[in-house]
């Protein structure tokens, strides 16, 4: 394995999430550390995406999938009674209502049509919440390609409803049984099958990490939802910007969208993580996965296994724009234990009417929290990315209410 880039490269000093380095670097973040067997395939996804982003002929067929097939825009929810009871202006940015019920599908789209693009005919993903897994098998099914899916034992396990759905959108889903059992461990098996596959087949990796190009190609690909919810605040709030916005934060991409939609505001970026999987919070430098980034790791430099309700918040790690942007001080993480997500979503679903994912709970329950200890003023106005639905995680909601 090598890193092919630099230590450091420029990137925009003010955490505005531009392009990064030319070699991947979110100032000490990112790169490319790949077995020599993926450095190539990295290059030509990284060429790819950067031909493709530039023209509007994909720009627009993207845009066509994403408004016919994903249903965007979504919707800006004011959750009024939520928002009298904790004191703030509380506005939802509805990603769970998307085609395939959460931000996945924005990603996986773009990705799939790269991969369209390149000539390739199969897509390999990884997946922990089952989201990403079901996104990945429905652009497959959509666009003709075969999917195969690697999820740990222990999250088909939690997640019998999304597999099931892979499996019938055509997928070939694969129980990853090391390790941990869960979305570490899929990543790991998705990236060794891609090794042998590079010539037919396109990783389609579900979040801000990874080796370059990834983490700057999906968070682009998720972009949409900060540009949308710039718009739609625009037009809903007197001073048109937030004051904070919030999502979770697992590997991220979800909170890297819609940051990228503020970050050049006076907006207050905050990203939520599980209280077992706190990366940016409480990671330290590490290589994972094919990039430099903040990982929770034993005294001796080891990974350890992180732990969190939600499937998807699950890693130990997070995305290397994250890193970068905790260290400029443009974001701030923070984290959640499962008991107060499991709160959450419960208060969410009886106040507005809406049942979240477990992921998502835990950025609503840092708002409540929040608004409680004064950490969020009084009156405040706060964007919230509610990131997926919630039908995934009633089986594990039913057996702790």
């Amino acid at each position: 394995m090598r890193d092919v880039s630099p230590l450091r490269e420029a990137v925009p000093p003010d955490g505005t999430m531009g392009e990064p380095g030319a070699r991947g670097r979110f100032g000490e973040y990112g790169g490319r550390y790949a077995p020599e067997s993926l450095v190539e395939a990295c290059r030509e996804v990284g060429e790819a995406f950067r031909e493709a982003w530039a023209d509007p002929g994909f720009r627009n067929a993207l845009a066509r999938l994403l408004a016919v097939h994903a249903g965007r825009p979504t919707p800006l929810t004011p959750a009024l009674r939520m928002s009298d009871e904790l004191g703030v202006r509380l506005y939802l940015k509805r990603e769970d209502l998307t085609h395939t019920g959460s931000h996945k599908i924005n990603n996986v789209l773009g990705q799939a049509l790269l991969a369209t693009r390149m000539g390739r005919r199969r897509l390999i993903a990884e997946t922990g919440a089952g989201q990403h897994g079901v996104a990945t098998a429905t652009a497959a099914a959509l666009l003709g390609l075969e999917a195969t899916v690697f999820m740990g034992e222990r999250d088909i396990e939690r997640q019998a409803l999304n597999v099931f759905r892979m499996r019938m959108l055509g997928a070939e889903v694969i129980p990853v049984t090391s390790g941990s059992r869960t979305l570490k461990d899929a990543t790991s098996e998705a990236m060794r099958a891609w090794v042998g596959a590079t010539g037919d087949s396109h990783y389609c990796i579900g979040s801000v990490v990874g080796p370059d190009p990834y983490p700057w190609m999906v968070r682009e690909f998720q972009r949409v939802i900060g540009e949308e919810a710039r718009a739609q605040c625009a037009a809903e709030l007197r001073t048109g910007v937030p004051d904070h916005v919030v999502a979770c934060v697992g590997g991220g991409s979800n909170a890297a969208g819609t940051f990228a939609g503020f970050a050049d505001t006076a907006a207050r970026l905050v990203g939520v993580e599980a209280e077992g999987g706190a990366g940016a919070a409480r990671g330290r430098l590490g290589v994972l996965h094919g990039c430099r980034s903040l990982f929770l790791q034993d005294g001796d430099g080891q990974i350890i296994q992180a732990h969190s309700i939600a499937p998807g918040l699950d890693y130990p790690g997070v995305g290397p724009e994250h890193a970068h942007l905790r260290d400029l001080g443009r974001a701030r993480y923070v984290t959640v234990t499962d008991d107060e997500a499991v709160a959450a979503a419960v208060r969410l679903a009886r106040t507005e009417g809406i049942v979240p994912a477990l992921e998502s709970a835990h950025a609503l329950a840092w708002v409540i929290r929040a608004a409680g200890d004064g950490d969020l003023p009084a009156g405040s106005t706060v964007l919230m990315t509610l990131s997926g639905r919630g039908d995934k995680d009633v089986s594990a909601l039913k057996e702790l209410l």
